[in-house]
């Protein structure tokens, strides 16, 4: 008999290790928890490194909600500089690292908008804390089949949500491409959070060309801050510049 793997983040320690248990008395599942993000990666890396990978996470949409470090990046699809994971980031996290580990994200309440974010990050279901155990096994043997699973109710919302994202996309994605090489360039440190003289410094440009190009960046993006730009620029793909790798200077 295949046996299903599965880790239950969720740093509600009782709500964790109850699931944990109802579902370990599976005859075919094995199951652990983890109480936040970082430790379910330390849990999931051992367990590779032991060659018995999870293959299914079930993830607390709230996961890190209340932790105050957090609460200026819950949503994000990025781990806090202190090093915190909230559910997204950890969905998407996965989906990067081990590809083939599917996620199910365990929600309080019905939300099309966070459901449409997190299947955009990775996960193959969104299920309510407070569905039956059996319909919660049946997403859980449902996704390793590749199905997506959603409550019936979010169904036209999520669609909604998605296709308005993918307009979204598709626009950014033309305003960046009217961009010159250079100005993408600089569109990257913009990204990685880099300010004028940083951007200078790096791209071996005076500080009076490097601010020439990001009044470009924000006139040819039709926004007018950079906080601005940099969301568009996340909606289109446009990644930061790899800080650890040297900059090629050049005049521009």
């Amino acid at each position: 008999m295949t046996r299903i793997r599965v880790l239950v983040v969720d740093d509600h320690r009782i709500f964790a290790e109850s699931l944990a248990a109802a579902l370990a008395a599976e005859t075919d599942v094995d199951v652990a928890a983890a109480g936040s993000g970082p430790a379910a990666l330390r849990c999931m890396e051992r367990a590779a490194s032991e060659g018995r990978r999870f293959d299914v996470l079930l993830v607390d949409a709230d996961l890190g909600a209340n932790d105050p470090r957090r609460a200026a990046a819950i949503g994000s699809t990025e781990a806090a500089p202190d090093g915190s994971v909230d559910g997204l980031s950890l969905v998407a996290g996965v989906r990067s690292g081990q590809p083939e580990v599917r996620t199910v994200v365990l929600a309080e309440c019905d939300d099309s908008g966070r459901a449409a974010a997190a299947l955009q990050a990775g996960a193959s279901g969104w299920v309510a804390k407070d569905c039956s155990l059996s319909r919660l096994l049946a997403v859980i043997r449902g996704v390793l089949r590749d199905e997506t699973h959603l409550p019936p109710a979010l169904l036209t919302g999520v669609l909604r949500e998605l296709t308005a994202a993918r307009k979204h996309r598709t626009e950014s994605e033309r305003l960046v491409e009217s961009l010159t090489p250079r100005e993408r360039e600089v569109l990257r440190c913009m990204v990685a959070g880099l300010g004028r003289k940083a951007v200078a410094e790096r791209l071996f440009l005076s500080p009076h060309t490097v601010r020439t190009h990001m009044q470009n960046v924000l006139g040819k993006l039709d926004v007018h801050s950079t906080l601005a730009a940099v969301a568009l620029a996340r909606r289109a793909g446009v990644g930061p510049v790899d800080l650890d790798l040297p900059a090629v200077g050049s005049v521009g």
